[in-house]
Parts: structure tokens; sequence; C-alpha cells
């Protein structure tokens, strides 16, 4: 049964690669219902030491969750997305969420991880143990981002490997870009107040 749900989500990993649209974007509408639960609601593990961190330590900020990986062909993003930190990240923060759910570009463990950001890319951005973001055993915060029942208005899951939700100061979600948006996209600099 788990080689069964392997080729699944492998099967469901190509579809996706070939039939979706890595520019995507999504905007929440303007009469979506507040919702109880948020992003302040959610306990991560980081990458580096495991330990257990509050997202509600970015209550006033607006954040970006992305979904990750180490051997993919947008993996070159995370330069862009370190800049944007550095430049922006007193107001806008980036939060990495490793996963090798897309054709198993994300090997690796989290020390692997780590020296690999650190080394080739020079990430200082959050990063958090590696997680499912698509299937039946999507992390809690996944599962959050992508049922509308729970955030208020999305449905949609990554399509690929760094897909970014944007979280508002009060730790709702507001948009949804797919994996060729960058953090120069006038779009996105609009979502985030740039």
């Amino acid at each position: 049964m788990d080689l069964f749900k392997s080729v699944l989500i492998m099967i469901t990993s190509l579809i996706g690669f070939l039939f979706a649209d890595k520019s995507a974007t999504l905007t929440r509408p303007a009469d979506t219902v507040a919702v109880k639960q948020t992003l302040y609601d959610f306990k991560v593990k980081s990458l580096v030491g495991s330990k257990t961190v509050d997202l509600s330590k970015y209550k006033g900020k607006k954040v970006v969750v992305m979904n990750v990986a180490s051997k993919c062909g947008f993996t070159k993003q995370y330069a862009d997305w370190e800049k944007f930190y550095k430049d922006h990240g007193d107001k806008v923060v980036v939060l990495g969420f490793p996963s090798n759910d897309f054709k198993g570009q994300e090997p690796g463990s989290s020390e692997e991880i780590a020296t690999f950001c650190s080394k080739t890319y020079g990430v200082t951005f959050p990063m958090f143990e590696k997680v499912e973001v698509i299937g039946d055993n999507k992390a809690p915060l996944y599962k959050w981002l992508t049922t509308k029942d729970l955030n208020g208005w999305n449905d949609q899951v990554p399509s690929w490997n760094f897909c970014k939700y944007v979280v508002n100061e009060k730790g709702e979600l507001t948009h949804f870009f797919a994996s060729k948006v960058l953090p120069t996209d006038p779009e996105f600099l609009k979502s985030v107040g740039l």
C-alpha cells in the first residue's frame, strides 16, 4: 500500500509539473469571512536544532511561506529571496519549508539542506524541517494554507517547488503565488505593500 501511495504521489507530481501554471497568482476576495485560525496558531520545528518555533512571533509583519527544494530548476530563487529578506526582513519575513514532494527534489537531511542553503546561497531567512505540502500527510500549516474551510478562501495547493503564500500582519492568508513569481515582480511587491 505504501508503494502504491508513493507511485500515486509521483504521478500526481509529474502531472502537476507538466500542467500547472507556475506563474499563477490568487488574491483573497474582499468579501472573505474572517476565520478563527491564523498563521499565529501554528508551531513548527526549525531546520537546525529542531527547536519549536511559535509562528506568533511574526505578529505585526507580513510573512511569505514558501516550499523549497535544493535540486529544482527554481532552486536559484534562494538567492532572490535572500536578497529580498535582507532588504525587507524588518517588514516582511520569508519562511522556507523544504519539501521532497515534487520529483524527490529535496532528498537531503536537515543538516544537508542547511549546509546547502548556507554555503550555496547564503540563506539567513528562517528555514524549517522538511514537510509534506501535498497529499494526505501534508503538514498542519500547509493544510491550513490550502483548505478554504480553514483559511477562508484558498484551496490552491503548491503546484511545484517555490510556491509562495503571503500572510498579512493579522496572520490571515492574502495571496498565493506559483513557482515562477519572483520577489521583484510588481504583483508580489504590491501584495506585501512595497
